[in-house]
């Protein structure tokens, strides 16, 4: 496999040198690891890449690296155990460089509600071709041990020329980005992964739900809530989740993979994550599915499956069927990226022999609304227990006031909490209680059943978690073809935008209303609320044709989004590796 244009394996590479400022002005880093002085520990296993790891996801590393969570609540946090994919991941060679800034508890769309600053990546939004100063540093975090409010900044001079790199996994996605790591985690909820990658020109995979252990990770919402890899391509994560076919190279430059047949993520199950698989469930959802067969003995075992050779690209492309959701062209799509998802899809099509059809989701148009609702209502379960006593830090001037009939509860979490977290807490609270609980979060479940049964009626696989569902033609578009009187055609992939803009500047973000700022997930949630797998992917954009809401400029591509059928995340990551280099290989027109 290919990382950095390196063939075969994840290997491990120095940090990128950049000057101070301008690491500081990026802000993606919540605290930096070391390099070792020697190449590995004795008796472990050798590093092959370097690991950035969001910081609402334990690690053991050194108690000076809390899990912060990026709020003051959990500034001085020290997790006694390790997220389950962090051990899974260093037992296939990978050294920590760091834990990567986020939203608070993983709740924003730009990574800007951080008690660490606003996290910002390395394009200028300015497309003049003259340098740009270089803005000044933003103002240091505060001390751990300092519990402050946390409150929305006002834009900084700095920021006025800065971009955003997406959210909550801003940070994860910009350590991948200048190549300070070769592979993030993140987390996505509704879109967290994929949205930064989008902004930021890299890759980012969101697999099935109940793949990876959320072991270790510390939960927003439940139901919602999936482990995700960041990476500047395919090749990587899909040795990661698939496993290590080849254990060494056989020419310049090429060198080991992982490590010798490293077995694939997706076949590992965690007990002490009830909502990940066990392996007899992985393996019956894998039954009948293509990539998933590594039988040692047999090399034509996937001969009729995904294969990320160079140059089999075309084959692997050819009779897929793509999906374009006519309830995805919405008014606010930006005209620059409209124009790029026309254009790719016109690509796979006339050049290698895919079919793109018009499908129908008719549910998708209330997906982002029931999000709203459903994890909000989770959230505000699990932030109940940062009181200041159990977990988080305790308000000092607040444990006085206790002692004289004071709240102490209240004033923690009042002073603990930042806006964005108080925000949704107070939603989730009050369509949880018993007035609001039939005409919002009930509703809001209905909804989430329907998206699901949408997606299982356009792809042509099973879902293997549920039964197909029937539904009502009336409820289609009419623009869409019956392929026979049982209904349309269906799809091996949806084929749709990541956001419906490019990358805004941090300023515009820091005056968005928090509905504007919602509306950046109206395309990733869906797929979220189905538990389906998604990869968002770089797409070139027509230099000028961008007129993002908040006039971001970008890096000059914007996010292309693939969803498969639950547990179909083999063939999803191995079609959109060739659908990337076909991206690659393509110039945008305007």
């Amino acid at each position: 496999m290919s990382i950095r244009g390196r063939p075969r394996g994840l290997r491990l590479r120095h940090v990128c040198s950049s000057n101070g400022q301008q690491r500081r002005l990026l802000n993606h880093f919540v605290s930096k690891v070391p390099e070792p002085t020697t190449e590995s520990p004795p008796h472990a296993t050798p590093y092959r890449f370097t690991l950035a790891v969001k910081d609402n996801i334990a690690t053991t590393t050194s108690p000076s690296h809390p899990t912060t969570c990026g709020s003051p609540f959990l500034s001085t946090y020290h997790s006694p155990y390790e997220a389950t994919i962090v051990t899974q991941l260093r037992a296939r060679g990978a050294r920590l460089v760091g834990k990567t800034n986020l939203d608070e508890f993983g709740m924003g769309s730009h990574s800007t509600h951080s008690a660490a600053g606003p996290v910002s990546q390395p394009f200028p939004q300015s497309t003049s071709s003259q340098p740009q100063p270089q803005p000044p540093p933003p103002p240091p975090p505060p001390p751990p041990s300092q519990l402050q409010p946390q409150s929305q900044p006002s834009p900084s001079r700095g920021e006025d020329q800065r971009l955003s790199a997406g959210g909550s996994s801003g940070g994860s996605a910009v350590a991948v980005l200048t190549g300070e790591a070769d592979v993030a985690l993140g987390t996505d909820t509704g879109g967290s992964v994929r949205l930064p990658a989008a902004y930021c020109g890299v890759v980012g995979y969101k697999p099935s739900y109940g793949m990876l252990s959320r072991f270790g990770v510390v939960p927003y919402a439940n139901s919602l809530d999936t482990v995700g890899l960041l990476a500047r391509a395919v090749a990587p994560i899909r040795e990661l989740i698939l496993g290590s076919r080849s254990g060494s190279g056989s020419g310049e430059g090429e060198g080991e993979g992982i490590s010798r047949r490293a077995p694939g993520l997706w076949r590992e199950g965690d007990p002490r994550d009830p909502t990940c698989l066990s392996v007899a469930a992985r393996l019956r959802c894998a039954r009948g599915r293509q990539g998933y067969d590594d039988d040692d003995d047999d090399d034509d075992a996937n001969a009729d499956g995904p294969s990320s050779r160079r140059g089999e690209g075309e084959v692997l492309l050819k009779g897929v069927r793509f999906g374009l959701p006519l309830e995805y062209n919405i008014e606010e799509l930006d005209p620059g990226i409209r124009d790029a998802w026309a254009g790719a899809a016109r690509t796979l099509q006339d050049r290698f022999g895919a079919r793109v059809v018009p499908v129908s989701l008719p549910s998708t148009r209330h997906a982002l609304a029931a999000y709203y609702v459903i994890a909000p209502a989770e959230a505000s379960s699990n932030l109940a227990k940062y009181d200041g006593i159990r977990y988080g830090t305790r308000d000092t001037e607040a444990a006085s006031d206790a002692a004289a009939g004071g709240v102490l509860y209240a004033a923690s979490r009042g002073k603990g909490f930042g806006d964005e977290v108080k925000r949704r807490i107070l939603l989730g609270s009050y369509t949880l209680s018993s007035e609001a609980m039939d005409n919002y979060f009930i509703k809001a479940q209905r909804v989430r059943r329907l998206v699901r049964r949408d997606f299982d009626r356009v792809f042509a696989l099973d879902n293997p978690l549920h039964e197909r569902e029937t539904f009502d033609l009336a409820d289609l578009d009419e623009t869409i073809p019956m392929q026979d009187k049982w209904g349309p055609e269906e799809v091996d992939f949806l084929l749709c935008p990541t956001a419906p803009t490019l990358a805004p500047g941090l300023a515009d973000v820091m005056s968005q209303t928090p509905v504007d700022a919602y509306m950046n997930d109206v395309f990733t949630v869906p797929a979220s609320l189905a538990g389906l797998p998604a990869i968002s992917i770089p797409m070139p954009v027509a230099p000028g044709t961008g007129t993002a809401r908040g006039g971001g400029r970008g890096p000059g591509t914007a996010g292309l989004q693939l969803v498969g059928q639950y547990w179909d995340d083999a063939r999803l990551l191995a079609v959109a590796e060739a659908v990337t280099e076909v991206l690659r290989t393509t110039t945008p027109s305007r």
